[in-house]
């Protein structure tokens, strides 16, 4: 399977216009940014119906942080550093 990227965002705010705006099958959300974390983009998603399906990224693997994320309606959860076959693997899932 092939994928390309659609839009990038450089912090929440974006994160979640662009979702809106383009509709992308997959989404990867970095859990902090700048002005947001990735837990409150997600409720965003969840709460305006956003049918996507977003693979939260980071470099906190702490299981109160990952379990926040998958009951928002994550995905999956990788956390960093991680390999492209690791990543390509959780974009096969989603």
């Amino acid at each position: 399977t092939r994928y390309f990227i659609a839009g990038q965002a450089a912090n929440g705010e974006e994160a979640i216009d662009l979702a809106f705006e383009l509709q992308p099958d997959i989404i990867t959300l970095d859990n902090i940014l700048p002005d947001m974390i990735g837990t409150d983009i997600l409720k965003v998603y969840k709460e305006e119906g956003l049918k996507s399906q977003v693979i939260m990224i980071s470099a906190v693997g702490q299981d109160a942080v990952i379990n926040e994320g998958l009951r928002l309606g994550a995905k999956a959860y990788i956390v960093k550093p991680f390999t492209t076959e690791q990543l390509l693997s959780k974009l096969s899932d989603a």
